[in-house]
Parts: structure tokens; C-alpha cells; sequence
């Protein structure tokens, strides 16, 4: 990477980048352009248990300076997150993959994947919006099944994907407000691991559905339902947020 003409990557689970904490440190010192490949990113790993089930790292790692995380939501970001891991210079990126399968969103009536170059965008929306939905990776697709149920109770709606914090911050605030409303006080963030920092972008009026405790070794959608990363329980703390209490 010092001495440039290829890209360098490297890759293994999530929960082994923090043997890694190190030299991503030193690469975004020295704003390489390097990557790094995390897979296995959640509780969706599954039977492996807690040991192999990150839930604090993603999190950890968009607090390293000159570090770009993506997390992307299917097939289609991950091609334009593989696009911007390439072109970007600046400094290390990190990609976050699943283990498990995701569904690649039908775009035919969804905003397209080049929105991840922005680190979010307005997916999906019905109506003027009353609550956000706001999703990362392996979640986003739960968010917006959750958000299609509320839209199906005559509810407004918008779902937004953010696979990255640092390229959204990026984004002028004109960009970003028109994403994130400000007078929509109503969001509901969901991430399947630690909630710690998204009152950036759900406030304190908000909520995150997401995990800050280990793990459970059982099968992935088992232990997904268990920890509540579910369309149904997002969309009743949504409405829950909608009634006041």
C-alpha cells in the first residue's frame, strides 16, 4: 500500500478484526489504501455461539479516524461497495458482510444502490413520512418489510439504507437533512449489534432496536427473533414512538 500500484485487502470474521485493531489503526494513520473484508457481522452467524457472534466491533470500528465502514444491505451495494472501496484513496475501507443469505431487494420499485456512494439514502417511503426506519446491512431488508406493514395501517413511512456512517457525514447537510428530516422526530434505527452511537441519527426521540449484550448459540433466524430484529417487533417500537408512550 506504501509503495502503491495494487490495492491490498485481507479478510476473515468480524469478531477477529479486533486481533486486527492494530495495524487498521496504523493503515487509517497512514490513510492507506487498503481493505478489509469482516464477514460473519452479527448474531446472524448462528449456531457458532457467542465467541463467533460480533456485537460491539462494527461499532468500534467507525470510531477509528480516516476509516470508511460499509456495511452493505444486499447484492447490488455490495457491487457499488466494492466500487467505492476501489476508487477511494483517502484511506482504509472497511467492508461488512453477512454469513447468512439476504435477500437482493427487487430495486423496480426501490431507489437504487448507487445511494451507497452517498453512505445512505431514501430507499423506500409511502406518504409523507410520520416515522424513519433506518437500516444497515442484513437489517435493511427487515426495515423495510417493517415499514411496508405501518404503510399498510395508513401509516407514513419512510425507509432509509445507511451502510456508512463516515460517507454520509461526508454529504453536504442540505444532502443529509433531506434523508434524515429534522422535523421527523419519529426514527427507528435497526442494527443487529451494539446501539451505542446512533443517537446521531435517531435522537433522543428515537429508538434502536439492536443487541448490547453476547450472543446465543442456536440457528440464525432463532437468535435474530430472540434478540427482537424482527419487521414485527420494529414496527410496533415505531408505532409505539407514533402513540407517545
Amino acid at each position: 500500500a506504501y509503495h502503491g500500484g495494487f490495492i491490498p485487502y485481507t479478510a476473515t470474521f468480524t469478531v477477529f478484526s479486533d486481533y486486527m485493531r492494530p495495524p487498521i489503526r496504523i493503515a487509517a494513520m497512514s490513510k492507506l489504501h487498503t481493505v478489509f473484508v469482516f464477514t460473519h457481522d452479527s448474531i446472524g452467524v448462528g449456531e457458532d455461539g457467542p465467541t463467533h457472534q460480533p456485537v460491539e466491533q462494527v461499532m468500534s470500528l467507525r470510531l477509528i479516524p480516516n476509516l470508511t465502514v460499509i456495511r452493505p444491505a444486499d447484492a447490488n451495494e455490495v457491487r457499488v461497495a466494492w466500487e467505492v472501496a476501489i476508487a477511494d484513496s483517502s484511506g482504509p475501507t472497511v467492508l461488512v458482510f453477512t454469513r447468512q443469505r439476504v435477500p437482493t431487494l427487487d430495486r423496480s420499485d426501490l431507489s437504487p444502490a448507487e445511494g451507497l456512494k452517498k453512505g445512505g439514502y431514501v430507499l423506500w417511503e409511502s406518504g409523507d413520512p410520520q416515522v424513519i426506519l433506518i437500516g444497515t446491512g442484513s437489517e435493511v431488508h427487515v426495515a423495510l418489510a417493517a415499514g411496508r406493514k405501518l404503510a399498510g395501517e395508513g401509516i407514513g413511512v419512510r425507509v432509509v439504507s445507511l451502510p456508512s456512517f463516515e460517507l454520509f457525514e461526508r454529504q453536504p447537510p442540505d444532502y443529509r437533512d433531506s434523508v434524515l428530516p429534522p422535523q421527523v422526530t419519529a426514527r427507528v434505527a435497526v442494527e443487529a449489534g451494539a446501539t451505542l452511537g446512533w443517537t446521531r441519527y435517531v435522537g433522543t426521540a428515537g429508538a434502536v432496536v439492536g443487541v448490547d449484550r453476547f450472543g446465543a448459540s442456536a440457528p440464525g433466524p432463532v437468535v435474530m427473533e430472540k434478540f427482537g430484529i424482527t419487521p414485527e417487533h420494529v414496527a410496533a417500537v415505531a408505532k409505539r414512538l407514533l402513540s407517545g408512550r
